[in-house]
């Protein structure tokens, strides 16, 4: 029996929640203690999912044992209601959902169309894209797991942004696979509509939206672009490849002929030391990051019309989701940002 961070998971039924137990299963310093969930109380872990037959945990329909740490992966606004007490009885929080990460409660209520149980805790919450707020992490009771989209978009954005790069509009195209839309049954996600299909959604406007804006602006509080923000679904299980489209303020990249090779070296630079953001030599591919804790950057800068164009890749169930928020917990509890999450992407 490991020793080290006792961990429970609630919600353990979700893809985000069994994604969890699945890499907590091998990780170092970590242990997972107790899981709970709604439509599988009293069932052994493995009679649910075969594939973690080998721990020995049942589904509880609360956290019983006494955990350091609980990951919430309810949904957003079921999430809420449960977190809250957890986090005013002195439990550390890791919340998968998007209660805890846009500031403004009535920005909330008007992208979730609920009233927030808990706005005293918002401001407290910190937004959880490691790479941009590790130094608020140690001491975190709370901490909102970025959405999947935003993870990608964020990132892909993040040095243009700090370096105050962009001017005018900024588009985001973002393809998602399936497992983004959760394990819950809808005529959306139902096989007969998905396959061999491509569809546009969100065009009012996603929830995902404003968590874009709102982080943007944290790291440029002077960013004035207009942001557009389309997601797609195709028809593949996991992953998320973002497109972002820029302008870059005029001669902030120097010379044409050499604003390729600038733009590359600006990002590398931003991300140097990050062990899960990557700037590649070729355009990556949602399968390069099958599985594993990468975002993945490819910018180019279009010497025809001056655009910047940055393709930004992820796996949606790990760095947009469970990768990142036992990333989280590791920075947390002062462990090696790395464990549990070292791992090579599945391909092809």
């Amino acid at each position: 029996m490991k020793g080290g961070v006792k961990v429970g998971i609630i919600n353990v039924t979700g893809y985000a929640g069994v994604e969890l137990a699945r890499l907590l299963r091998h990780h170092p310093e970590a242990e997972l203690v107790a899981v709970t969930g709604r439509s599988a109380v009293g069932q052994k872990l493995g009679e649910v999912f075969p594939h973690l037959a080998d721990m020995d945990l049942t589904v509880e329909a609360e956290l019983t044992d006494s955990v350091d740490l609980a990951f919430s992966a309810l949904p957003q606004v079921a999430s809420a209601p449960v977190v809250a007490p957890l986090v005013r009885d002195g439990l550390r929080v890791v919340d998968i959902s998007a209660d805890f990460r846009l500031k403004d409660a009535s920005e909330y209520e008007v992208w979730y169309k609920a009233a927030h149980p808990a706005p005293d805790l918002l401001e407290e919450a910190v937004y959880g894209l490691t790479e941009l707020n590790r130094r608020e992490l140690p001491s975190a009771r709370l901490v909102a797991n970025p959405g999947c989209f935003p993870t990608g978009a964020l990132l892909a954005l993040a040095p243009l942004a700090h370096h105050d790069l962009i001017q005018g509009d900024v588009i985001f195209d973002c393809k998602s696979g399936v497992s983004g839309a959760g394990r819950g049954l809808s005529l959306f996600t139902h096989y007969s509509e998905v396959n061999e299909n491509v569809q546009a959604y969100g065009l009012e406007g996603h929830r995902h939206l404003p968590e874009i804006i709102q982080e943007l602006r944290k790291v440029n509080p002077r960013l004035g672009a207009r942001v557009t923000f389309v997601p797609h679904l195709v028809p593949m299980t996991r992953g998320i490849l973002s497109t972002c489209y820029v302008w870059p303020k005029d001669g902030a990249l120097g010379p044409a002929d050499k604003a390729q090779a600038r733009v590359r070296e600006l990002y590398q630079e931003f991300f140097r030391g990050e062990p899960f953001v990557k700037v590649v030599p070729a355009p990556p591919q949602t399968k390069h990051t099958w599985g594993n804790n990468d975002c993945l950057l490819y910018p180019v800068f279009e010497r025809r019309t001056g655009r910047l164009v940055v393709i930004s890749c992820l796996d949606n169930l790990v760095k947009g989701a469970a990768g990142q928020a036992i990333q989280n917990m590791n920075l947390m509890f002062g462990l090696p940002e790395t464990a549990g999450l070292d791992h090579l992407a599945v391909y092809p």
